[in-house]
Order: C-alpha cells, then structure tokens, then sequence
C-alpha cells in the first residue's frame, strides 16, 4: 500500500468517526444554541441510544438493526423531552452552572439506569449483513459500512440545517433564543418548542450511538468516553454553532485518527491543546457568536448563617472537632476500625470541597477542571516520596508548591475569559494532563505508583511519629491514629486559613466581584488578578488534599485527574452550600459517607445519589446549610410559629 493510499484510508477512518461526533455535536449545540443549557448527560443519551437499539434490534434478527435505526432514536427523544419538562424547565432563569449540575447528576442516575437492565458487560452489536462487506473504490477496499456512515450523517446534518433554517419549527426555536418573552407575547407556545428541540438534540445523540455502537460495541462507559470530545468539538466549532459542529467533529476526527496512527504520543493531547489555544485566542470558536454572559439569576449561595448565630457556629465547630478526636477512640475499643478509614476520606474531601468553594462560591468561577490539582498534588507528594525523601512534611510542601504554581499559569491564561468559557478551559487542561500521565514512565503510565513508604517526619531527624505506640488503657495509640490525628489537624487548619482569607480585606474583596465584576472595577479593584490569586490559593489546597490521600492511601493513579472527579467535587459543595465554606465541606462528607453505605447495600448507589443530588438543586439550590431556614421559613412552619407565639400587648406594642 503506498503511502498516499495509507493517509487517504486514515483519512476516511477520520472521517467515519468525524461524522458519528457531528451528530453528537449538533445534538450538544443545539441545545445550548437554543436554550443556553450546558447538557453534561448529551453523553449518556447517547449511550442510552445504542442500548434501545441492541435491545430493539437482538430479537428481530436481520430486519432488527434498521428497525431500531428509526425507534431507537424517538425513545430516546421522548426520554430528552420528560428530562426537559420534569428537570430542566425548572431551572430556566438560573445561573448556567444550575444546568451543568442537574445534567451532571442525571449522568449519574442514566448510567446506574444502564446498568441495573443491561449489565456492565459490553455488548455486542452486530452489523446488518448487507451492509457488512468490502468495497473497493479509489484503489483500496474499505467496509461499506464506514461509507455508510459517512453518507448517512451528511445526509442527516443537511437535514437538520434545512429543519433549523428552512421551516416554520426552525424560525420559532430561533426567534425564541433570541427572545423568549417576545415570542411567547405572540402567542406561540415557545415552553413546547423547547421541549420538541431538546427531544431532537437527544434523539440526534441517540442516532450517533446506534452508529457507533455497531461499528464497534455497546457499553456503559461509552457515553462516558465521548462527552469530552462532543465539548471540545462545540468549543472549537462555537458554542450554538451548527456549522461550527459539523466542522469542529470532521476536524477533530481526522486529527484524533492521524495522531492515532503517525504521532501516537500526541494521541489524546492534541485535541485539547487545540481546544485551549482556540478558547485563549478566539473564545467564541471558529464559527460561534459573541455569547453576553447573563446576570439573570444569579449564584445561589448558601446562607447558613440565617439560623444559627455566629456564637452558636463556633460552638458547633468545636463540638465537630471533638467528635472528629473522641471516634477514633471510640472506634479502637469497638474494634470498629473501618470507621476511622472512612473519616479520612471524608475529611480529605471535604478540603478539597473547601479549595474549589474559595473559587465557585466567592470568586464565581466555574472550575470543570479541578481535578486537575488533586491529582497533581498526589503525583508531585508520591514522587517526591519517592525519589526526594519520605518525609511526608516534605511531600506535602512539595504538593502545595506544585499545585499553585500550575494554577499560577493557568491562571494566567484562562482568567481572561470568564463564564462557560472559563469553564470550559480548564476542563481542557485538567483533560490535558490527564492524558499525559499515561505517557511517561516516571507517573507509572495506565498503572500509576504503588507502594510508597512514608514517615511523619523531617529529613535527618529520625523521628518517625506513625511507628509511636503508646496504649492508654484499652486504647492503643498507633502509628494509624497520629496519622489520622495529623489528618485532623490538616484540615482544620486548612479550613481556619481559608476563613482568614475570606474574613480579610482579600475576601471581601473576593465577594464583591462575584457579586458585581463590573462594579469592583469600577472602584479600582485589579479584578484578574484577584482572581488569580484566588486560583491559585484554591489550586495549592486542592494539591494539598491530594498529597494527603496520596500519602495516607500510599499510591496515585490517573483516574485521580479524571473529569468525573471535578462534577463529584462540584457537587459535593453544591449539595453542601457553596459561599460558606463549612457548607462544601459537611457535603462532601455527606456524599462520601452516603457513597460509602449505600455501596454496600445496593449496586445502584449513583442512582440513589444522582436523584437525591438532582432534587437538591432543583429545590434546595442553597444546600444542606440552608436546609433549617428553608424549613422555618415554609408557610405551613411559619404559619405554625405565628400561632405558637404569644400574642403582643397594647403596652408591648407601643413601646416596639
């Protein structure tokens, strides 16, 4: 095969998968162009495409596959249009990052859904027969299936276009991205219009996983491994771009396929690296319009501070500390060990909750991507255990000092666009780094770096805290308790730092651009660079808190940086109630505690979590913190309270 013909197949390799991104894409942007709603779940609609079609298609033998190529996609929209009207329409008027949170949850709950009916096994999918052969055509033979594909989604996005530009439906959901309360004025019911668009959005999703799923398999974790992708196509093409999605996901397919076959190393890189230096040079995309940031609907903060006096928190505070010293204890005469284990997950992330609330909730930035530092900070702590000394003081400096220096440049370069842009970039650098552990020796590749010896203390001293045993009555105190104990004091530290921070000039300061960017200008204030400095402050945390598990745990894999890991971290101080900074951390420890149980009764836990999580932010959008002044300030409890109070006197009354 000469080398022309070799380029010309990888190309329509390219081209194949290209299209199958095109109508994921198109789906994805559609339905932001539209409806500004940021769909994290486009993913597992996609999956829940292909596994109606297998589902449709194994009993029906042959005739199966195009049977379900038609039905497969209409479940799938019905399913986007129930999402839509249940979920979806409530949080219109609410802050984007609403939609990223009730999307992300319904990750959770479709792919456990998944699961419980299929299985974790993947599936296979066979091609139609007739569709299953070689074609020879321009000197090399390739499947007629690929071509297919390639003729099938040209055919589909011109469709779409023609539906979006050439018809009434096109003309209302267009005017109606444009301004709603004008159509709607008009007399146009433009709630049903957006219902019909998110249900072709997700039956486009579906259409692709039915094309995918038979060209290779069907399993749960695919729509997983294309999300990612489908985001980088949208930022690359333009956020609401149509056009721009048809480019974006043939151009991201061509080069993901070259880069596969002659720059293996650059596999899994390049396309990130494009996504970054678009968003830095040209936010809006190749093809996407200026998107105004709106004001509407505003971050809902927690306010846990409506109920309790600040007297009252304190004493709360020191009463959570003197739990966190006398279970332990407890545990060790129980000889329920494991619960010891599992508050030291539950502290590490709750700092790590309390790293990204300095940003998401007093900054207002959006950080997808914060994994990215949890799991530097574990990698820069194992390798410097490794390779520098095993003091985990040492490791620990060295994780923070990593961290904040990696979110110092970031910083630097993604501070100058804000809102989803913001979002979006560090997605892509968290995704960036991801995939370049897996290509160096010194990270342990795919398998990470195990069995890493550590000693709580300073290089020379020889003084080793966690081989101390001293036994307190029926109490040991070991080497796993001064861990656990150092632990404690870690995060509480941590914590009481941060609120220093926020109590200073730097906080106020701090909250009054997330309230107002534009007025804190005005005033004088060097706004990038406060909030650089916030970043870079959350960065060093978050390194710290992945230095602590690192150390504690003794190894470091890539899935520390994985994206899901930045949506959990979001939702744990969502769910606790971002702004408090006590609020993310009572969350994650909630969520992991919740993770932890529920885990060990049923498979579906993250239908369980993803529902609770998904109700939070449709109704408690403030989190746990703000749960007593909910209750207290419901008409029927109100009502109750007005009752029970005693009635004022004349005299009283005068005197007020």
């Amino acid at each position: 095969m000469s080398v022309a013909t070799a380029v010309a197949e990888q190309v329509l390799n390219g081209l194949t998968v290209g299209m199958v991104y095109v109508l994921l894409a198109a789906g994805l942007s559609i339905i932001f162009g539209v409806m500004d709603v940021i769909n994290f779940a486009h993913g597992e609609l996609f999956a829940l495409g292909a596994y109606f079609a297998f589902a449709i298609a194994a009993p029906l033998g042959g005739a199966g596959f195009w049977v379900a190529l038609v039905a497969a996609p209409l479940l799938v929209a019905v399913v986007g249009m129930g999402i839509e009207r249940l979920a979806v329409r409530r949080l219109y008027g609410r802050d984007p990052l609403y939609h990223i949170l009730l999307t992300f949850g319904l990750v959770l709950i479709i792919n456990d859904l998944i699961t419980a009916v299929w299985g974790k096994a993947a599936k296979p999918f066979p091609i139609p027969a007739a569709l299953d052969q070689p074609v020879t055509l321009l000197g090399f033979t390739y499947s007629l299936y690929n071509y297919g594909i390639v003729i099938f989604g040209a055919m589909l996005a011109i469709g779409t276009w023609l539906l979006l530009n050439r018809t009434k439906f096109g003309m209302i959901i267009r005017a109606g991205s444009q301004d709603r309360e004008m159509v709607r004025n008009l007399g146009i019911n433009v709630d049903t219009y957006y219902t019909l668009t998110f249900g072709f959005g997700a039956a486009l999703a579906g259409v692709a996983g039915i094309v995918l799923g038979a060209f290779q398999n069907v399993s749960p974790t695919m729509g997983n491994s294309v999300i990612i992708p489908a985001f980088v196509i949208v930022v690359l093409g333009g956020l609401g771009s149509f056009r721009g999605a048809v480019v974006g996901g043939l151009f991201v397919g061509v080069v993901q396929t070259l880069a596969r076959t002659y720059t293996p190393f650059l596999e899994g890189l390049i396309v990130f690296l494009l996504m970054i230096a678009v968003l830095l040079v040209r936010p809006n995309g190749l093809f996407g319009s200026a998107v105004e940031e709106s004001h509407e609907g505003a971050l809902l903060h927690g306010s846990g501070g409506g109920v309790l006096s600040p007297a009252a928190r304190k004493k709360l505070g020191y009463a959570v500390v003197t739990a966190l010293a006398v279970v332990p204890l407890f545990a060790e005469l129980t000889g329920i060990t494991y619960a010891v284990t599992l508050l030291e997950d539950m502290l590490i992330w709750a700092l790590f909750a309390l790293s990204l609330d300095l940003v998401l909730g007093y900054a207002g930035l959006v950080s997808l991507g914060h994994a990215l530092f949890y799991g530097v900070g574990a990698y820069a702590a194992v390798l410097s255990l490794m390779h520098v000394t095993p003091s985990v003081f040492v490791a620990l400096a060295v994780a923070i000092i990593v961290c904040a220096a990696i979110a110092w440049v970031i910083g630097y370069l993604s501070i100058r666009v804000s809102g989803v842009f913001f979002a979006m970039i560090t997605l892509a650098f968290a995704q960036l780094f991801y995939n370049a552990v897996f290509k160096f020796k010194w990270t342990g590749g795919s398998d990470g770096l195990f069995g890493v010896d550590t000693f709580y203390g300073l290089a020379g001293v020889g003084i080793d805290l966690s081989a101390f045993e001293l036994a307190v009555g029926p109490v040991i105190l070991d080497g796993g308790l001064v861990r656990y104990y150092f632990l404690v004091l870690v995060v509480v530290g941590g914590y009481l730092l941060a609120r220093r921070l926020i109590r200073a000039p730097f906080g106020t300061v701090l909250q009054a651009i997330r309230e107002s960017e534009e007025r804190a200008s005005f005033v004088g204030y060097d706004v990038t660079a406060y909030k650089r400095r916030a970043f870079v402050v959350s960065g060093g945390l978050a390194g710290l808190a992945g230095g602590l598990f690192a150390a504690n745990n003794g190894y470091v894999a890539p899935s520390f940086l994985h994206w899901i890991h930045s949506g959990e971290v979001i939702v744990m101080t969502v769910l606790g109630g971002m702004g408090t900074l006590y609020g993310p951390m009572l969350g994650a420890s909630v969520f992991v505690a919740f993770e932890d149980i529920l885990s060990s009764y049923i498979d579906q836990w993250q239908l369980v979590i993803g529902t609770l999580f998904v109700l939070f932010v449709i109704f408690v959008p403030r989190g746990l913190v703000s749960l007593p002044r909910t209750v207290l300030d419901h008409p029927v409890v109100e009502s109750a309270l007005e009752r029970r109070r005693p009635a004022t006197t004349e005299t009283e009354a005068e005197h007020e």
